[in-house]
């Protein structure tokens, strides 16, 4: 199954790469005014422990440690969709092998594939644009250029970097969080492409063979190790 590319949807070429930026759109007839205040909401709800984002997926379970200081608007509004169950019932509708893959479009969760990638909740999130792009990096989508010189977030669509990325560097992605546990999961993701064939910029979508069941935040404590001293003390 591919994703239908619709006129809406830009596709910038990577510098020095020959893969497709990972691209999204914002919801019809979505204000620009309204844009990056959602993203300043969010922001002010963040707060207390750090937390991570945990996505079980029909391949297992992905946990997503999020930077709260180099990206507080990202993070904060994924924390709100998460908690807000929208991710639940989506799945990644865009895989490139050796890239990415993408997910986030609540338009996953109808029956239609042509619009998988189009959709969003109607708002964009201002660009924080700070960190590299290694493998397990997680980031928003966004439209090209052309259409969003700030390079403003997608407000719920993001990718998993397969491996580091120095194209999407120089084209400037908000990175927003890493994944902590599951990337052999990511793999599997990834894995799901059929051997041989070459699906191009577009991806391949696997429909619900990558549906995201539910997803939940828990406490950092809880996945990360504690530290431990040169004398071996916790």
């Amino acid at each position: 199954m591919l994703r239908t590319v619709t006129a809406s949807l830009v596709i910038a070429l990577m510098a020095g790469a020959a893969q497709a930026a990972p691209d999204s759109a914002a919801a019809p007839g979505t204000k620009a005014a309204s844009r990056p205040r959602a993203g300043a909401r969010a922001a002010r709800r963040a707060g207390g422990p750090a937390q991570v984002a945990v996505l079980e997926t029909a391949q297992g379970k992905v946990v997503i440690k999020l930077f709260d200081k180099d990206a507080p608007k990202t993070a904060a509004n994924f924390k709100r969709l998460v908690q807000e169950k929208f991710y639940d019932g989506t799945y990644f509708h865009r895989l490139i092998a050796g890239f990415m893959i993408q997910g986030g479009d609540p338009n996953t969760k109808n029956s239609d594939p042509s619009d998988d990638g189009i959709g969003g909740p109607g708002y964009t999130v201002t660009a924080e644009i700070k960190l590299p792009h290694r493998r397990g990096s997680v980031a928003t989508a966004r439209q090209g250029d052309d259409v969003n010189p700030k390079k403003d977030s997608s407000g719920s669509q993001f990718f998993i970097d397969l491996a580091p990325q120095p194209g999407l560097d120089r084209g400037g992605y908000t990175v927003f969080g890493e994944v902590l546990s599951g990337m052999d999961v990511v793999d599997k993701i990834a894995g799901l492409i059929p051997s041989g064939k070459n699906f191009g910029n577009a991806g391949y979508n696997p429909g619900k063979a990558a549906l995201i069941t539910r997803a939940y935040l828990e406490p950092l404590s809880r996945w990360e190790k504690p530290a431990v001293d040169s004398a071996g003390i916790k």
